[in-house]
Formats: C-alpha cells, sequence, structure tokens
C-alpha cells in the first residue's frame, strides 16, 4: 500500500533573498556615486586654485621673484590714489624737481658705471612725467635683463620716485628682431618693462595696486626712425608717474 504524498509546502518569502540582493546592489552603486562625487570635488578645487594663481596680477612676477606685499594700507583691491604733490604743483614744476634730485643722485653713480650721456631723460606729457630709460644705458641689444652695471643707477631713480600711481611702457626702433627668446618686437618691449616694473615691486617703489606695464613695440617712437640717432631715442623705458586725469595712450604713430 503506497504512501499518501504530502503537498509541497510553498516558501512564499523567497522573494526576500532577491530583495536584499537588490537592495545591497542599490547601496554599491551610490556608495560609488558619492566617491567619484568627492574626487571630482577635489579636483574642482584644484582647478579653481589653479585658476585663480593663473589670473592673479602678479602671478606674472611670482616665475622670477616673491609676490609683492600688500600692506593694510594699500588693500588688494584699492582704487589707485595719486601722490598730493602731483596734484598740488604743476607737472612742469614736479619734473624739473626730479630732474635735478636725479641729477644729484646720479652726478657719481653714472661715472662709476659708465653709463653714457643722454641715458636718461626726464619730460612732462598730458599723462604725466615720464622717466625714460634708454637702451643704451640699461640694456644690451635685444636683451631683456637690467645691465649689471646700471643697477645703481636704476636704485638711484627708484629712490627718487614719489609715491604714486605709474605705468611702465616698453618701447624699440623699427628694426626686426627675432629671435629663440623674442619673436618680435612686441614681445622684446613687453619683457623689458616687465624688468624694470618687477624692479620697482621688488625694492618696494611702486604699490603692486597701482602699477601697469605696456609694450608697444616701435609704434609709439619719440624720434624718426630713419636715422641711428632717432632709433636709438626709440629704443626705452618709459616710467610714467600718472597726473590725476591721465587722458588714453596716444594713437599708434609711424
Amino acid at each position: 500500500m503506497s504512501r499518501k504524498k504530502h503537498p509541497e509546502h510553498v516558501n512564499h518569502e523567497r522573494w526576500l533573498v532577491s530583495y536584499a540582493d537588490f537592495i545591497t546592489l542599490l547601496f554599491a552603486f551610490f556608495v560609488v556615486l558619492f566617491a567619484s562625487g568627492q574626487s571630482d570635488h577635489k579636483k574642482q578645487e584644484q582647478m579653481a586654485s589653479a585658476m585663480q594663481t593663473a589670473f592673479n596680477p602678479a602671478a606674472f612676477f611670482e616665475l622670477h621673484t616673491k609676490k609683492p606685499t600688500v600692506t593694510e594700507d594699500m588693500g588688494a583691491h584699492a582704487a589707485p590714489t595719486i601722490a598730493p604733490a602731483l596734484d598740488q604743483q604743476p607737472p612742469s614744476i614736479i619734473a624739473r624737481q626730479l630732474e635735478e634730485k636725479l641729477g644729484k643722485l646720479l652726478a657719481d653713480k653714472s661715472k662709476a658705471s659708465g653709463l653714457p650721456p643722454g641715458s636718461l631723460i626726464v619730460r612732462t606729457t598730458n599723462e604725466g612725467i615720464v622717466v625714460s630709460l634708454q637702451e643704451a644705458g640699461f640694456f644690451a641689444s635685444g636683451s631683456a635683463e637690467v645691465r649689471p652695471s646700471s643697477l645703481p643707477v636704476l636704485a638711484a631713480v627708484a629712490a627718487a620716485l614719489p609715491k604714486t600711481a605709474l605705468r611702465v611702457e616698453g618701447h624699440t626702433d623699427d628694426m626686426p628682431i627675432h629671435t629663440q627668446q623674442f619673436a618680435t618686437n612686441w614681445e622684446l618691449s613687453s619683457a623689458r618693462a616687465a624688468s624694470i616694473a618687477r624692479y620697482l615691486l621688488d625694492h618696494n617703489v611702486a604699490n603692486p595696486t597701482q602699477l601697469s606695464i605696456a609694450g608697444y613695440a616701435e609704434y609709439h617712437p619719440a624720434a624718426s626712425n630713419d636715422t641711428e640717432e632717432g632709433r636709438a631715442r626709440n629704443r626705452r623705458v618709459d616710467i610714467i608717474l600718472l597726473s590725476t586725469a591721465s587722458p588714453p595712450p596716444p594713437a599708434p604713430s609711424r
């Protein structure tokens, strides 16, 4: 006699196993997403920091020297202010006083450094007082490095400059240049202006918030490029002590 078979018991809770597996996979998925988000956040912070450094106004100079210190009285974002002396006296009088002061300071230093005559010129323009450093006295041909023998003279110039807003401009003649370092006169004029500006910053002569540089190549000549004498006058770096209401730079001329 055969035994009566009992019907198999159906487990109605097997779905819990699949559900638990699904929840585990879902948890792992969100853990991976969270970890990826944290990694991207760090990368974003690094990128933001790199961009801030790249677009820092003083970043150009940090390749060669330490970043100038901004004191509390300057203010990190303070607007340029003009020294009272430039507002209270005519530019011609300030220029004459500056020229006399430079003359006394440079008398002995120029002889010791062998600075050629006419290497330093002080004049007035609509923008303010201009101190021109001629290439013959301060730079070797095709170079943006200040001659070591001219550094005492440059130090005397820096000591004589009043505290005011400055723009340093680099100029060349119309003779083309194409070297490994400078592709055109644009690069040469800009690099020379940067060298002088960097010196002024390093020696705490200029307020970083009141200093700018420009390279004009051969397009703002001080004399005709038809003669060697004129070309020599055009190869210069101008330190401009800006007046209160300085007009924009003059239109390029040939």
